[in-house]
């Protein structure tokens, strides 16, 4: 009897053993992956998201010949309600640029980001068309438009766009050489005064 239960006791001691080795091998490869882990975390930088910038289907950007150049409007200088206090416009950049198709420099690109600020009380019908922004000469009160409808974002939907998301847009005016200031209008937006071109 007592030769049975000192079998019992090796075979059960064995698979104690047995159990602990794996145990251990896998502790061992746990902390092997998570040494990895950490060590890759510290060597790739990483980016943060923007998570306040979204772009509505109709907010689609094309490129721009302004997009890598730097501006004369500072973050946060130029910024109007629109729709109330539904949204705002904050107005990125005034950039005169070359026609490319008539090698004039008579044409500005107005870049702006429109943010939707309430979180109720947007309905479908309010869109800002974009396409449809003016511009006037402060001095002599000279009205000026734009381009063409393909050389604009078009109109940007509020119901689309998240609240205290944003969209970004542009449009290209047709403003004669010379001109260094304009004033500028959005549709449903406050009007914008005595904004800087930069070249």
């Amino acid at each position: 009897m007592s030769t049975f239960l000192s079998g019992v006791a090796v075979l059960l001691s064995t698979l104690a053993l047995g159990c602990s080795g794996y145990v251990a091998y896998e502790v061992f490869t746990l902390r092997q992956t998570l040494n990895a882990t950490s060590t890759a975390s510290n060597t790739i930088p990483t980016q943060v998201p923007s998570s306040t910038t979204t772009i509505s289907p109709q907010a689609t950007i094309s490129p721009s010949p302004a997009s890598a150049t730097t501006s004369a409007i500072s973050p946060g200088q130029f910024v109007q309600p629109a729709f109330g206090k539904k949204a705002e416009v904050e107005l990125l950049s005034a950039k005169r640029i070359k026609d490319p198709e008539t090698g004039n420099r008579d044409v500005v690109n107005l870049q702006m980001r429109i943010r939707r600020l309430a979180t109720d009380g947007v309905v479908g019908s309010d869109i800002i068309s974009v396409a449809s922004t003016t511009a006037r000469n402060p001095d002599t009160s000279v009205t000026y438009k734009g381009v063409a409808l393909n050389r604009s974002t078009g109109s940007v939907s509020l119901f689309q766009v998240r609240p205290q998301a944003s969209a970004d847009a542009y449009i290209w005016l047709r403003v004669p050489d010379g001109i260094n200031n304009l004033d500028i209008f959005i549709p449903d937006t406050a009007a914008f005064k005595n904004v800087p071109i930069s070249f």
